[in-house]
C-alpha cells in the first residue's frame, strides 16, 4: 500500500475526469486580542513577470486501482441512493484539486502538468486554461484553488504549485496578474528541498491569504499589496508545541472572524492561530489531515476532520473548547483514509478517500451514508 510519505504532495490522485453530482433528496440544499499587524515582510516580494520553474521533481505515484473500466480504461462511475452524476468533465490529466467559484457558475480543475482548466457548471464547457506558456521547464501541480474578487469585481483565481509559487489570475482574461515565489528563512525547508506550497485559504473579507506548505509554516499576505505579512509557524521550546512540526496540509480561516484561522498535517494536530501572533494559541491531537480535509461551519461553531488512516476517519469538534463532539461511524463498504471532506448544507457532510476511490454524502443527523 502506498502511504502519504511515499506519495509527498499527491494526497489527492484521481483520475483523469472531474464528476458533477446532483442530490435528488428534495431537502438537501448547498450553502454558500488586541495588537498591531506586523510589518511587511519585504524577503518575498510580488512580481509582475513570468518565472523559470525550480529544478526539483515530484515522483507520480501508482494510479489507485479502479473498480471497473470501459474500452477506453477509464474508471466507470456508479452511484447508491438518491445520488446521480450531472456531467463528467474530461481534463486528459491527472487532476490535483478543484475549486468552485462563489456563485456556483464556474468550476476551476488544478492539474498535475501545472495547468488550470476553468469549465462552466451549466454545460461542462471548457471556458478558460489558465498556464503560464513562458516556461521552458515542464510545470510542477497545481495544489490549491480559491476564487476571489478584485475591487472592480473581477473574478479572480488564486493557485498555489508544488513549485513554491503563489499566481492570482484574471479568470476571464486568462492573464496571470501577480505571482510570488515562497522560500523559508533559509530557502530550504526541514528535508533540504524548497519549499513546496500544497493549500491556501482566504481570509472572510478577502483581504488576506495564507498558504501552508511543506516547511511546516504558513505564510500571511496582504493580498491588495501581495507583500508577506507573517509567519505563523512553532516556537523553539521543546516543551510547548505550539505550531506544526511537519508538511501542512489544510488551512481555513473562521468564516465570522477575520483575524482567526485552523490548519492541520502530518503530526496529527489541529493548530489554531490569531493572525496577530507568530505562534499557535491552542491546538487538538488527534487527526492526520493529508488533504483538504479541515472545515468549519460557523453556524454551529464546529469543525470537521478528515483523516488518512483506517479508523477514526471523520470526527467533529467545538472550535472554542477544542472538545470532540462525535465521530462519524465507520462504513462497512469502506471510505476510509480520507483525503477530503466538507460540510454540505445543513444536513449533508461529503467525504471521499483513496482506499476505495469512494465519495460518500453522510446525513448528519443520522450520521448515515
Amino acid at each position: 500500500m502506498t502511504t502519504p510519505s511515499d506519495q509527498g504532495l499527491q494526497r489527492a490522485k484521481c483520475k483523469s475526469h472531474s464528476a458533477l453530482l446532483h442530490i435528488s433528496d428534495s431537502d438537501s440544499h448547498t450553502e454558500e486580542d488586541d495588537g498591531s499587524e506586523p510589518e511587511s515582510d519585504k524577503e518575498t516580494e510580488p512580481n509582475k513577470a513570468p518565472q523559470t520553474q525550480s529544478d526539483f521533481s515530484i515522483q507520480c505515484p501508482a494510479a489507485f486501482t479502479a473498480r471497473s473500466e470501459d474500452s477506453s480504461g477509464q474508471t466507470k462511475l456508479r452511484t447508491d441512493g438518491d445520488l446521480h452524476i450531472h456531467s463528467v468533465i474530461e481534463c486528459d490529466c491527472v487532476v490535483i484539486t478543484c475549486q468552485f467559484s462563489n456563485d456556483g457558475s464556474l468550476l476551476a480543475v488544478g492539474l498535475y502538468d501545472g495547468s488550470i482548466k476553468v469549465h462552466s457548471t451549466d454545460s461542462g464547457e471548457l471556458t478558460q486554461t489558465l498556464r503560464d506558456s513562458s516556461n521552458v521547464l515542464p510545470a510542477l501541480p497545481v495544489t490549491g484553488l480559491r476564487f476571489t474578487q478584485s475591487g472592480q469585481s473581477h473574478c479572480l483565481l488564486l493557485a498555489t504549485y508544488a513549485s513554491g509559487s503563489v499566481r492570482c489570475w484574471y479568470v476571464w482574461g486568462g492573464q496571470c496578474l501577480w505571482w510570488l515565489r515562497e522560500a523559508s528563512d533559509d530557502g530550504e525547508d526541514e528535508i533540504g528541498v524548497q519549499r513546496q506550497t500544497l493549500s491556501l485559504a482566504i481570509s472572510p473579507s478577502g483581504k488576506r491569504a495564507v498558504t501552508c506548505g511543506s516547511d511546516a509554516a504558513i505564510y500571511l499576505y496582504d493580498l491588495t499589496s501581495q507583500q508577506r505579512l507573517q509567519i505563523c509557524r512553532a516556537s523553539s521550546s521543546r516543551t510547548v508545541m505550539d505550531g506544526h512540526r511537519f508538511r501542512v496540509f489544510a488551512v481555513n480561516f473562521h468564516p465570522e472572524r477575520e483575524t482567526e484561522f485552523i490548519s492541520g498535517g502530518w503530526d496529527n494536530t489541529i493548530q489554531f492561530w490569531d493572525t496577530r501572533q507568530e505562534h499557535a494559541i491552542r491546538k487538538i491531537f488527534g487527526p492526520h489531515v493529508c488533504g483538504e480535509a479541515l472545515q468549519i461551519d460557523s453556524s454551529v461553531n464546529q469543525i470537521l476532520s478528515g483523516s488518512w488512516r483506517k479508523y477514526n476517519t471523520l470526527e467533529v469538534w467545538d472550535y472554542d473548547s477544542c472538545k470532540k463532539v462525535y465521530g462519524v461511524p465507520e462504513d462497512q463498504n469502506g471510505g476510509g483514509y480520507i483525503y477530503t471532506c466538507h460540510w454540505f448544507g445543513k444536513d449533508h457532510i461529503i467525504a471521499a478517500g483513496g482506499q476505495e476511490n469512494m465519495l460518500r454524502v453522510i446525513d448528519r443527523h443520522s450520521l448515515k451514508v
